[in-house]
């Protein structure tokens, strides 16, 4: 029996930018604080629950995840911070073993242009929803969220293993 896992990959919410901050800590501007609970709203609603997150450790990543109010463990991990696609594609294989429990969906929290690129490349060759991956070879705007399914478990998740099945920006 395959079993389906979810993954949603969440940018980021708007980020402040005060002087003398380095880029790793800038915090959240008031406009992301706002989407970041919309986004959360929308995955509460609309996605399926979330077993466990991958967190970049920058602090806009780190506030975003607070306003979504999603309560599942979660991994707070600096390769995701400035990664390429395959960086965090290695992150994700080791989910089963850095939770120690069966990952059914799991929410990144990360960075563009990463998160652009980590979507079309995943779901490269599967078809699925290409007025999404439209929207995202034009734009992954802050606080955008992008849910791919896949019959792989996370150990063996590739490029081109996925099917994108929505994009959402919580405005």
């Amino acid at each position: 029996m395959t079993v389906t896992r979810t993954l949603i990959l969440l940018r980021h919410a708007k980020s402040d930018y005060p002087a003398g901050v380095a880029d790793h800590d800038r915090p959240l501007a008031a406009r992301g604080v706002r989407e970041a609970g919309l986004a959360g709203d929308w995955l509460r609603a609309k996605a399926p629950a979330v077993d466990a997150v991958l967190c970049s450790t920058a602090t806009r990543t780190r506030e975003t995840l607070k306003q979504t109010r999603i309560d599942a463990p979660v991994e707070f991990v600096d390769r995701i911070y400035d990664a390429t696609p395959a960086t965090v594609i290695d992150e994700i294989n080791a989910v089963q073993t850095r939770f120690g429990f069966d990952v059914h969906t799991l929410l990144v929290i990360g960075h563009e242009p990463v998160m652009s690129s980590l979507v079309l490349a995943l779901a490269a060759q599967n078809g699925g929803n290409t007025d999404a991956a439209e929207q995202i070879s034009a734009k992954y705007p802050t606080s955008a969220i992008a849910v791919l399914r896949t019959g792989d478990p996370w150990d063996q998740l590739t490029l081109g293993s996925a099917t994108l099945v929505t994009f959402h920006v919580p405005r």
